[in-house]
């Protein structure tokens, strides 16, 4: 790792990732590739979490190969040279903002969408100009071997690596002197990644989670609500980092609300989720292990059942819930959804903002001044209205969290600005000189000062 390290920073001192044509060049290579090897990367995600070959395009090739498009379409707009407006004081000069890589990237990915959350931060970064590290997840081995040997067909070592392994690989790459730093996973493990980057002054973005909530009110079309929800809650066996983690429900239609469920968990995944070859897995026993300690046998109207053989949970949802019970006290990252119950608005908001803000927010309401409200008055990374999960697969929206949840931003020309330094550059011209900044200052200087920089 030391001499690859060593070489990707010589290679950037080339200039050679600087031309946009280089760019745009290894990102059709890229798109290419993971055209023709889909197949291979279906396969790698069905060993690692069982998804079926629709939701690994859904959710992880055709996001990636979306992002490529877009820089496809936008990359030298965006690389351009901007000018901006040059103040009397600069008189006569001309004011640049221009956009340059910032170097040597590390990108540090999980396991839950090991393909996407692996290749859509590297495409930001190698549209932006810079050299990657990719250190894919120890607990998706498939899926990281496929990555491997999927880039190193792409790119020169000297311009992307892969580094596989568990700990030891990370403590080691975190050691390093990168220029920047991009996270994906738990917020205890980013907690680790920013005491780390500190130690060498390393800028870092962290795409954690947290409990995103879910608020259903009176007003809200509850067959389509329960639709959408079971959808992206259950998407990926609820390992999302999005995925609705409990949902508030006003309390005059908890129990319609819960009758939509059942009967769209029933429409989705059949008579029993367990026996659907459509429905994945937990990642691994540890973390089946502890979803089962959150579940409550006593509280669950909906489903519950598991096999620790296929490391399956059935869609479980747990109602009536407290912020007491063991679901609510962590981020559940699994298929079981605890319900809550409010009474007005305000509940809502004052329970939303006494705890660390979410990733997400999602909204279910035909009222506008609830809808208003709520989104004005939380704090939250971002969300949607009527819908959940999707406002992450759009590159012209920023996607990220604040606060707990993360800090920075990425997607389409957000994720170009992440991965790029933007410099200002004030473009003098000698063919006239202002003396009113010199010394010896007079009075008529002074007013000269006064009138050019207020």
């Amino acid at each position: 790792m030391d001499t690859i390290l060593q070489q990707q920073r010589r290679f950037f001192k080339t200039g050679a990732t600087l031309p946009v044509k280089t760019r745009l060049q290894y990102l059709k290579k890229l798109k290419q590739l993971i055209r023709a090897k889909e197949q291979t990367i279906c396969q790698a995600l069905y060993l690692d979490l069982e998804k079926s070959s629709t939701e690994s395009y859904m959710c992880e090739i055709g996001l990636c190969l979306g992002e490529i498009d877009y820089f496809l379409k936008h990359l030298p707009a965006l690389a351009k040279d901007k000018k901006v407006r040059t103040p009397m004081a600069n008189f006569h000069a001309k004011s640049i903002i221009q956009s340059v890589p910032r170097g040597n990237v590390l990108i540090l990915s999980p396991w839950n969408y090991p393909f996407l959350l692996s290749i859509e931060p590297l495409i930001d970064a190698v549209a932006a100009g810079n050299t990657v590290v990719l250190k894919p997840s120890a607990y998706s081995p498939h899926t990281s071997r496929c990555i491997h040997q999927l880039l190193q067909e792409v790119f020169p070592a000297q311009y992307v690596t892969v580094v596989t392994g568990g700990r030891k690989e990370n403590q080691y790459l975190l050691s390093e002197k990168f220029d920047y730093i991009f996270f994906t996973g738990s917020a205890a493990v980013g907690k680790e990644v920013l005491r780390r980057a500190a130690e060498n002054l390393t800028p870092v973005s962290l795409e954690l989670g947290g409990k995103s909530p879910c608020i259903v009110d009176e007003t809200a079309n509850i067959s389509l609500s329960a639709r959408r929800i079971v959808f992206g809650k259950f998407l990926n066996c609820g390992q999302t980092c999005v995925a609705p983690d409990y949902i508030l429900c006003q309390e005059s239609i908890l129990q319609p609300f819960i009758a939509a469920l059942r009967q769209e968990i029933a429409r989705q995944f059949g008579p029993d989720p367990l026996a659907n070859p459509h429905y994945g897995k937990i990642i691994n026993e540890k973390h089946f292990t502890r979803l089962l300690a959150l579940q409550d046998a006593q509280k669950a109207v909906i489903g519950g059942q598991s096999n620790a053989k296929t490391l399956q949970i059935a869609p479980t949802v747990l109602s009536p819930a407290t912020w007491e019970d063991k679901a609510m006290q962590e981020e559940i990252f699994g298929p079981i959804l605890p319900i809550l119950t409010y009474r007005n608005i305000e509940e809502v908001v004052q329970a939303v903002e006494s705890r660390p803000h979410p990733l997400a927010l999602y909204i279910f309401s035909r009222n506008k001044q609830n809808i208003t409200h709520l989104t004005q008055s939380c704090r939250y990374g971002g969300g949607c209205i009527n819908d959940v999960i999707l406002h992450l697969a759009t590159p012209y929206l920023p996607f990220g969290g604040v606060g707990e949840s993360g800090m920075g931003n990425y997607h389409g020309e957000f994720g170009f600005h992440t991965f790029s330094h933007q410099k200002s550059i004030l473009d003098k011209k000698t063919w006239i000189d202002l003396p009113a900044r010199y010394q010896p200052y007079t009075k008529w200087k002074d007013f000269l000062l006064r009138l050019f920089l207020r």
